[in-house]
């Protein structure tokens, strides 16, 4: 009866779906409806979250009557892993998707207080058409509590390559990340229908932006790391379709999250903030259509059903179309906002806006394009070569328009920027050219970038510089935090690119190789053991310029349900870098294949997108504790402070 109960709880989720679009549809002629709309939207929520919890205590008890867990778990399959194999298919991560839908529309209906009644409505509808639409989709196309009769005798266990930690904690948090934008989304349309777009909205909004773009950091970052460790192939970003699908919305985020600061703050880009809300959760769409659809073969694709995936355009085609359609209609009736001079902060963040834009942009046509004319008959081919050629340009803009924007000046700012940026600049330069002599070799890009981190690593702790630290803003520190991490990450990642070593060679037992100022020995090649699966693990003695010895211990493991090979890499991480090791295959002639890499500061890829999200958390903290300081806002915009913070 659990699949039953869990069923039952959604079609009944489903139904005040339909209620709350209702309600919000007749709130005009019914008058004040909060006390409908918020117990229904709750009552939703705490549905959709008991339903979801039905599918996962099938999944620890491994019901193979039911027909998702059947195929995707197995007895012997560790606790953790059955526990996340809830959401490690497409039905269940659907069903997340839902939860997550309805639970932040319930959160929207009890916490929201800044919005008038009439917009607050409107947004709540919005809220109560997209979860409509996933409720559909789930009970019409995708149930996930579908029996099996009879019953198999076993399951036919997760992808191997799911099977680890990550699996628990990267797709939840960008799940979160994504549909944490639906509100931002759900208040756009309903400022749109309302005609009430300012400084309210603005704070309304603001802090679902921010937490759905900490999410995403952290689930981006997080994911990078497990496919660098899991995969074996020594890289931490590869521009596949699906990475690209979590990265376009993070890029949405990020522009609409300074948008909105600058609207809550100077009451201006009203426009622009509306469009961003509406891009921002439409790639989140168009992300969830790319993984789910069955159009990509994948390790994190789970559909082939092409009907699904016919089903999810469509819902991609009535929302943002339905959105834009909106837009299109009534943003000729929104005001013009605040205006500024060209050398001012409003206009630095326009500019950083617009970058964000154009590289949102890139990165939509190199993931589209090869699929779009594969659809026509034509095979292509966009990788990475093409993404790390059109993007580093823009990124390297983006970083030095990161140190510049913070220090300027809020409407108008003068000659001041020169004398505060000039420390910046000039670490930028000398940078770049002792990099001449110190790594000739190094590529433009790569000096470049830096030469750029090393500017924008001085220019981000300047804000700190003549104020009394005890009583600076914590969205000043989140600023601070973020903007040190951007420098961090592309220090980082420039330093993997330009000094990495690579060895690739068959070896025996007792041979040593070099790889950078390291000396690898192969001792050894053990059979292992673990709860579902078999190895063979080499016991490497790692030395570096010839100190006390590193024992690690890579392995090559077999997972017989389904019958999965996998290479598990051993890495050391030092202040420094990181020694990375793959076992491969033994050939005919008795020899392993051994796989080493030296990667200089490629931990601060990880650590910056950490410090990122750091920085947005701290600022989320203390825009919500100046929140609760003030009176709610409804109609009367808030007087805008001239201290005002931005997180730049």
């Amino acid at each position: 009866m659990i699949a039953e109960a869990g069923l039952a709880a959604l079609w009944l989720a489903a139904a005040l779906s339909l209620l709350q679009l209702a309600v919000a549809l007749a709130g005009r002629r019914l008058g004040d409806t909060r006390a409908i709309v918020a117990p229904v939207a709750v009552a939703q929520g705490l549905l959709t979250l008991f339903s979801f919890a039905m599918l996962i205590w099938l999944f620890v008890r491994t019901d193979l009557s039911v027909e998702l867990v059947a195929a995707n778990s197995h007895s012997a399959k560790p606790f953790i892993y059955k526990l996340s194999a809830a959401w490690g298919n497409h039905e269940g991560s659907m069903l997340l998707w839902v939860t997550v839908l309805a639970v932040a529309g319930a959160a929207m209906a009890l916490l929201e207080r800044r919005l008038p009644e009439r917009a607050l409505h409107a947004a709540l509808g919005a809220q109560a058409a997209l979860g409509l639409g996933f409720f559909g989709f789930l009970l019409m196309a995708s149930n996930p509590f579908a029996r099996l009769n009879p019953a198999p005798v076993e399951g036919r266990g997760l992808n191997p390559l799911l099977q680890d930690p990550g699996l628990a904690f990267h797709p939840p948090t960008l799940y979160f990340g994504y549909v944490g934008l639906s509100v931002a989304f759900s208040l756009a349309v309903g400022a749109l229908i309302t005609r009430d777009v300012g400084p309210a909205l603005a704070r309304a909004m603001r802090p679902w932006v921010l937490g759905a773009w900490v999410l995403l950091t952290i689930g981006i970052t997080a994911g990078s790391y497990w496919a660098y460790y899991e995969l074996g192939w020594g890289g931490w970003w590869f521009w596949d379709p699906v990475e690209n699908a979590s990265l376009m919305p993070w890029l949405a985020a990020t522009a609409l999250l300074h948008s909105v600061n600058v609207l809550a703050a100077r009451n201006g880009l009203r426009a622009w903030t509306l469009m961003l809300a509406v891009v921002a959760f439409s790639m989140s769409m168009i992300g969830t259509f790319l993984v789910r659809s069955g159009i990509l073969t994948s390790v994190h694709s789970f559909a082939v059903d092409p009907e699904r995936g016919a089903f999810i355009l469509a819902l991609l085609v009535i929302y943002v179309g339905g959105a834009l359609g909106i837009f299109a209609a009534r943003i000729s009736t929104v005001r013009e906002g605040a205006r500024f001079d060209v050398v001012s902060r409003e206009a630095g963040l326009v500019g950083n806006n617009l970058l964000l834009s154009v590289l949102l942009g890139t990165v939509f046509i190199g993931t589209f394009y090869p699929i779009a004319a594969e659809a026509m008959g034509y095979a292509v081919s966009i990788g990475a070569p093409y993404f790390n050629l059109v993007t580093s340009p823009l990124v390297l803009l983006l970083g030095f328009l990161l140190f510049v924007g913070p220090l300027l000046r809020w409407r108008h700012d003068g000659g001041r920027i020169l004398r505060r940026a000039t420390l910046p600049l000039v670490v930028t330069v000398l940078t770049f050219l002792v990099l001449f002599a110190v790594a000739p070799g190094m590529s433009i890009l790569a000096r470049l970038g830096l030469a750029v981190a090393a500017g924008l690593a001085i220019a981000s702790i300047l804000p700190l510089v003549d104020r009394k630290l005890t009583r600076t803003p914590l969205a000043t520190w989140g600023m601070v935090t973020a903007h040190l991490g951007v420098a961090v990450a592309m220090t980082g990642a420039a330093a993997d690119a330009s000094f990495t070593k690579e060895r690739l060679a068959a070896v025996r037992v007792g041979d040593t190789l070099e790889v950078g100022p390291w000396q690898v020995r192969l001792a050894s090649i053990e059979p292992v053991a673990g709860p579902n699966w078999t190895a063979l693990e080499a016991k490497l003695e790692a030395r570096r310029s010839g100190g006390s010895p590193v024992i690690l211990k890579p392995q090559s493991r077999y997972f017989s349900d389904p019958p999965t090979e996998t290479n598990e890499a051993a890495i050391d991480t030092l202040l420094d870098g990181q020694l990375y090791t793959v076992l491969g295959r033994q050939d005919e002639s008795g020899r392993w294949q051994l796989r080493l890499w030296w990667k200089p500061l490629v931990t601060f890829i990880w650590l910056g997108g950490a410090l990122i999200a750091l920085g947005g958390l701290l600022a989320l903290i203390g825009r919500l504790w100046r929140e609760r300081r003030r009176k709610p806002v409804h109609a009367d915009p808030e007087p805008v402070h001239a201290d005002a913070e931005v997180l730049a």
